[in-house]
């Protein structure tokens, strides 16, 4: 079963037991340059690993939670991840970071736990790869210097305005969208960010990988 947006996997571990390097104490909070640097070289290790898996890297990012890191990993794929993807692209990511520490690597200092998952319906539709895996899906998004009266729409910069349609095509250039039955094309300079308007009237009409309320792990691992 494919499932966009709550394929997650879930895998902790801990390097509690190893001596601090260079007779350091950790710190509780890392200053936020260093969570950067973290981020950078974690995705020096894992975006080869998804790559190589064959699905694209959509978000990536490194927290505190306490005493430990959080690393937090989206991937995504034409036709959706299913649950047995995230949770291969979990273990295979958890054995590269291994590998990279093992050959001297501070990746990830301390304790952390790894989150794998797939993209949730909330996420900003901002790549033309993300408009192409929602082609038929409901979309609010703005539309820039399109001919709105100056100064309406709130704060927006007159002449953009907010229009809900559906995606009928995307390709690298363009999208199209039908708005009250009109179909338009825009390029992805004159597009906002999309976002998702979830249709509850045709939840039923959703196949299992388009199923928003599942929430499951698939895999929750201490080590």
């Amino acid at each position: 079963m494919t499932q966009r947006g709550r394929a997650t996997g879930t895998t902790g571990r801990s390097r509690g037991g190893q001596a601090p390097r260079g007779g350091q104490v950790p710190r509780a909070q890392a200053p936020r340059g260093d969570l950067t640097v973290r981020r950078e070289r974690l995705r020096a290790v894992i975006a080869p690993v998804v790559d190589g898996a064959g699905y694209d890297l959509e978000d990536l990012s490194v927290s505190r939670a306490g005493r430990r890191h959080v690393v937090r990993v989206i991937v995504d794929a034409d036709g959706g991840i299913n649950l047995d993807a995230v949770a291969d692209v979990s273990r295979a990511v958890s054995a590269a970071l291994d590998a990279a520490e093992a050959s001297g690597g501070d990746i990830v200092a301390g304790e952390y736990q790894l989150e794998v998952s797939s993209p949730g319906v909330d996420r900003p539709l901002t790549l033309p790869r993300h408009w192409r895996r929602n082609v038929g899906r409901l979309v609010r998004v703005t539309v820039r210097g399109a001919g709105a009266p100056s100064g309406a729409q709130g704060s927006r910069p007159a002449g953009d305005r907010q229009v809900t349609g559906r995606v009928i095509a995307a390709d690298d250039e363009r999208v199209v969208l039908e708005i009250d039955d009109e179909r338009t094309e825009s390029t992805y300079a004159e597009l906002g960010p999309g976002r998702v308007q979830v249709e509850f009237s045709r939840l039923d009409e959703l196949p299992d990988s388009e199923d928003v309320d599942d929430d499951d792990d698939v895999e929750d691992e201490e080590r």
